[in-house]
């Protein structure tokens, strides 16, 4: 299967006081239509950076981001974002339903506009919220939110950059299947960014682990766990016991280590 999006030696340099940073290394990574694939590595290899390169809200130094074989420029319309921060990505003063149809406003007519945010609003959960403010409601559900304007946005690929590092544990559990849930229902391409290895393989088809800055792709793992995923009964999985040792090895002992431990199984 042809991949939807390429990510073809991507790199970002910043001019820094003391001379200029290599916040990415050179980056290549293939995704196909309808995989999740998430991005592990070490604190500060720039993972976020080079998400932001890929969506087209920072331009690269190097190399290109493709999108259905067209060359990222600016953040294309078959893309949605969900960052890490929900306060700041939510306007206070809006309801829920108003933050959900803002980003399609100029891009649909009414009725289709208030049927794609009853169906986003009822994906994650939140049908009887539509009324609320942000403020209303718990980290969790405002994140939800930010969810559903993804959804209803209704992209082919779906970037996420931590979008549950700022709730506690079994919200962050409840928003992983919710994710998953629209995911198989909306047929979408998720690429997630995350420092949770658990995170990164209960949810995935495949982990890239980035190397250590300047970083580059040092491993891509496949996840052979069955769908749909259950938070108890995935992560007892041997695989998936297997799997996280083996990227937390990567993470921070290197490759030679993870083939090491590999060749005394």
């Amino acid at each position: 299967m042809n991949a939807i999006l390429q990510i073809d030696d991507v790199s970002k340099r910043y001019d820094g006081r003391s001379g200029p940073v290599q916040a990415v290394g050179s980056i290549s990574i293939e995704v196909r239509a309808d995989e999740f694939v998430s991005v592990v590595g070490p604190s500060g290899c720039g993972k976020t950076t080079l998400l932001r390169c890929i969506s087209g809200l920072l331009a690269p130094s190097t190399g290109a981001t493709r999108l259905n074989g067209k060359v990222v420029t600016g953040p294309p319309s078959e893309m949605a974002v969900v960052f890490q921060d929900y306060a700041r990505s939510l306007f206070p003063w809006m309801t829920v339903a108003e933050n959900v149809d803002l980003p399609i406003r100029r891009r649909r007519e009414r009725a289709e506009r208030e049927s794609l945010v009853t169906e986003s609003l009822k994906a994650v959960g939140l049908t009887d919220f539509a009324r609320h403010y942000p403020w209303q409601l718990s980290g969790g559900m405002q994140q939800r939110v930010a969810i559903a304007r993804a959804l209803a946005y209704q992209p082919q690929v779906l970037l996420m950059d931590e979008p549950f590092a700022s709730v506690d544990a079994q919200t962050r559990a409840e928003l992983e299947d919710v994710v998953l849930d629209v995911k198989a229902r909306f047929g979408m391409t998720v690429l997630l960014v995350t420092h949770d290895i658990d995170e990164a393989v209960y949810m995935s088809d495949r982990v890239i682990v980035l190397s250590k800055p300047p970083s580059t792709v040092q491993t891509n793992l496949t996840v052979d766990l069955p769908f749909p995923r259950d938070q108890v009964a995935t992560k007892e999985h041997p695989e998936f016991a297997q799997l996280r040792s083996e990227i937390y090895l990567e993470i921070t002992q290197g490759h030679m280590a993870r083939e090491t431990v590999r060749s005394e199984r």
